[in-house]
């Protein structure tokens, strides 16, 4: 980890104190991302409601600049027209899985609502990638149900979800519970705990 990365860690705590108990649990996010994406894996991301619009918003710092302009890598920009390479940016593969609406209410029509995600997440996560599974309770079946596929594909599986213990915290291999038990308390620590990774990813690949 670079130094720069380690400071974007520090800060997250020095802003956010409360968070200090998930210090371990982030770093172990961070590192599992790190490595995925290093070993051309991807991540994917599933929640309900607020924690769904979160799964987007996490896709979309990934997907697009957080902080800092990404150039292309020189022989990828040689390959396309100068004019289109010079708007463009590198990009780190993260897939939200709540903005796929034709697979989604299939599978939820289909089978059930409880196994939509999980239907995703059968045909698209591979070895060495990442499911990043947000859920205030962590009790959310349809979260569970992906992780549980994630981890028979060989994923890892990261649950970011409230204080309490959970479904999701026990099936996944690296839980991340922020220290609230009201639902909108949760959503407030997560912004951070995420914004947080994904700078932490944008200055280790593109810094």
């Amino acid at each position: 980890m670079k130094a720069t990365t380690r400071d974007i860690l520090d800060s997250l705590m020095a802003r956010h104190p409360a968070l200090g108990a998930c210090r371990d649990g982030i770093l172990a996010a961070f590192e599992a991302l790190d490595a995925s994406f290093r070993a051309g894996g991807k991540l994917l991301l599933c929640g309900n409601g607020g924690s769904a619009a979160d799964a987007e918003h996490i896709a979309g710092e990934l997907l697009n600049k957080f902080r800092k302009r990404r150039p292309l890598p020189r022989d990828l920009a040689a390959k396309l027209p100068a004019e289109l390479s010079s708007r463009l940016m590198a990009a780190l593969p993260a897939v939200s899985l709540v903005s796929m609406s034709g697979i989604l209410t299939a599978a939820a029509n289909d089978i059930s609502w409880d196994v939509a995600y999980a239907q995703e997440t059968m045909g698209l996560a591979a070895r060495g990638d990442v499911l990043m599974a947000i859920s205030t309770s962590g009790n959310s079946p349809n979260c569970v149900a992906a992780a549980q596929v994630a981890k028979a594909k060989g994923a890892v599986a990261i649950a970011l979800t409230g204080a309490a213990p959970s479904r999701l915290s026990e099936v996944c291999d690296i839980a991340i519970r922020v220290p609230e038990a009201e639902t909108f308390k949760i959503q407030e620590l997560h912004l951070p705990v995420y914004h947080a990774l994904c700078a932490m990813l944008e200055e280790e690949f593109f810094g």
